[in-house]
């Protein structure tokens, strides 16, 4: 791990409890059957619940209530 002066090819990656992974972009992100999927977005929001009709971004459906069983 480094510390210190920031490196401008790093890119920051911020996990939000309960919520998205939010990256720094322009990403590409690469899904678990290799499809790839580009963002040019200044932060990109990524799905952590899977619950996204846009997956794999987040469009905040984990803010949703989830019934018990």
């Amino acid at each position: 791990m480094r510390t210190g002066r920031a490196d401008p090819d790093l890119r920051r990656v911020t996990v939000v409890p309960g919520g998205p992974i939010l990256v720094e972009g322009p990403v590409r992100l690469v899904l678990a059957d290799g499809t790839t999927v580009d963002s040019d977005r200044f932060v990109v929001a990524v799905c952590a619940c899977r619950r996204s009709q846009n997956y794999p971004f987040c469009d905040t459906s984990h803010r949703r209530k989830v019934r018990d069983a």
